[in-house]
C-alpha cells in the first residue's frame, strides 16, 4: 500500500491576530497489480456461477408447488446422478472461495466500518449503499447458508416430506424467512453490480436495469414465500 501525504497550510485572521492551522491528509492508494485483476475476474466468475445456482435452486425447490411428487422426482434425479452428493460440497467450496475473494474489499475493523458508513451518508450514492447491503448480506449468508447446506446434505435423500417437516417445526420457518430475503437481495445486487462493473450495462441504462433487477428480486422472494407456505401446509 502506497501512502501519499499532502499537507495544506493556510492562515485565518481573527481580530487582527494571525492563526495558523495545518491539515495533514493521508491518501492510501492500493498498488495496481495483475494479480488483483485476476482475483477480480475470479470473484466475478464465481459470483455469476453462484447467482445462476441460486436462481436454479429456487426454481427446483419451488417445484413442490406443482406437487410433492414433482419435487421428489427432481430430487431423486440429482441424487441418482450424484449431482447432489458431489455438487453440494462443490457449491459450498465455491461460496467460501467467493467470500474470501470478496473479503479483500470488505471493512472488518470498527474504524473502517465507521469510515465507509460516513462516506456512504456523505456521498448519497445509490451504488455505494447497494455495496454496503451486499457486504452485510454476505456475512449473514455465509453463516446461515452453511447451516442450511449442512442440514440438507447430511440428511439425504431430499424429499418434500422432510422439507415440510423441517418447516413445520417452527424454528426453520423463521430461519428461512430471514435467509430468503438475504440471499435474494445479495444475488440481485450482485447481478446488477457485475453488469455495471464489467461494462455489460452502460451508464445511461443503469436506472432501467436496476428497476429490472428490483423486479426480478421481488419475483424470486415472492416465489420463495409461496414455497415456504406450501411446505408449511403440506401434509406429511
Amino acid at each position: 500500500m502506497v501512502v501519499q501525504q499532502c499537507k495544506t497550510r493556510y492562515n485565518e485572521t481573527f481580530g487582527g491576530e494571525g492563526e495558523h492551522m495545518s491539515i495533514n491528509t493521508s491518501i492510501y492508494v492500493r498498488p495496481s497489480t495483475s494479480s488483483a485483476a485476476y482475483l477480480d475476474w475470479l470473484q466475478m466468475l464465481t459470483g455469476a456461477g453462484l447467482i445462476l445456482f441460486m436462481w436454479s435452486h429456487m426454481i427446483l425447490v419451488a417445484s413442490v408447488n406443482l406437487g410433492a411428487g414433482a419435487m421428489n422426482t427432481l430430487a431423486h434425479f440429482f441424487e441418482a446422478t450424484y449431482m447432489a452428493q458431489v455438487g453440494g460440497p462443490l457449491i459450498g467450496a465455491t461460496m467460501l472461495f467467493h467470500f474470501v475473494l470478496a473479503a479483500r474489499k470488505v471493512p472488518f475493523r470498527a474504524e473502517q466500518q465507521g469510515t465507509i458508513w460516513k462516506h456512504a451518508k456523505m456521498l448519497h450514492h445509490q451504488d455505494t449503499w447497494l455495496w454496503l447491503i451486499q457486504a452485510f448480506t454476505a456475512m449473514v449468508i455465509l453463516i446461515m447458508g452453511s447451516i442450511h447446506m449442512w442440514v440438507v446434505l447430511t440428511d439425504l435423500p431430499i424429499t418434500a416430506a422432510k422439507s415440510a417437516a423441517r418447516i413445520q417445526g417452527g424454528f426453520w420457518l423463521v430461519f428461512y424467512l430471514i435467509l430468503l430475503p438475504m440471499v435474494e437481495l445479495h444475488v440481485g445486487i450482485g447481478f446488477y453490480r457485475i453488469a455495471v462493473k464489467w461494462g455489460f450495462i452502460k451508464r445511461k441504462e443503469r436506472k432501467k436495469f436496476h428497476r429490472f433487477e428490483n423486479i426480478l428480486t421481488g419475483v424470486f422472494i415472492f416465489i420463495g414465500l409461496i414455497t415456504l407456505l406450501r411446505f408449511l401446509f403440506l401434509t406429511t
